[in-house]
């Protein structure tokens, strides 16, 4: 069974319930991805599956890359990225996978790149608490004391500082699929995912979310 697929964040709206509440959703492009190439056990130590997303222009892939697509037998892609399989998994190169591999209800976890906010102080980028406020105390949005002043005489790794904040890899947890629509290769999530609309998502199914699922079953059996 394929673990995930790659996608493309579309942006986010609402959906409205059967009992007329509605719910924030996020819309994304989920494939149809092609599989590149297929890894064995045997051959590469462990069995996972290649897949491309986006059409790429041949002209700006290198030989190297050119050579692997058509090997593969598949046009250029912009995206490759691995995702592990089970054993007896029959994909092999030039198949597509679609948004049906998921379920409604099922839950996933969301990978992408966080949007960049540029340089940040310490009160947006760690949440800091400032100083007064008032006039006359010298002391309102500095990071204060980072260091000591004799021994070590140093700033211990790790320190929250003013610096560059977002622009990093960011998944979010136990997202709920709300709808499939494999036609249009549409996603429908609950709530928010990492990253700015048009940037590119990773969804796999989530352990924990597996795990959430079994024991709501045990409990409602139990009573």
């Amino acid at each position: 069974m394929l673990n995930g697929i790659l996608g493309r964040k579309v942006g986010m709206t609402r959906l409205f319930t059967a009992d007329g509440r509605w719910i924030p959703v996020t819309l994304i492009e989920a494939g149809p991805c092609t599989v590149v190439q297929r890894k064995s056990a045997a051959k590469d130590g462990y069995d996972a599956v290649q897949l491309g997303f986006g059409e790429a222009k041949e002209g700006r892939c290198t030989m190297p890359v050119r050579g692997h697509f058509k090997a593969a037998g598949v046009t250029p892609k912009r995206h490759l990225f691995e995702f592990r399989v089970t054993g007896d998994d029959e994909l092999k190169p030039g198949d597509e996978i679609k948004t049906d591999i998921f379920a409604i209800g099922e839950f996933v976890d969301v990978t992408g790149t966080s949007k960049g906010k540029g340089f940040a102080g310490v009160i947006k980028r760690h949440h800091y608490s400032g100083g007064p406020g008032t006039h006359g105390s010298n002391f309102h949005r500095a990071p204060g004391s980072i260091g000591q002043s004799a021994y070590p005489a140093e700033v211990y790794k790790g320190k929250g500082l003013p610096g560059h904040m977002g622009d990093e890899r960011v998944t979010a947890q136990n997202v709920e699929v709300v709808d499939v629509d494999s036609e249009k290769n549409l996603l429908v999530v609950r709530g928010a995912v990492p990253g700015a609309n048009g940037g590119l998502l990773m969804v796999r199914r989530s352990v924990k979310g597996r795990v959430r699922k079994a024991a709501e079953k045990s409990e409602k059996g139990s009573k």
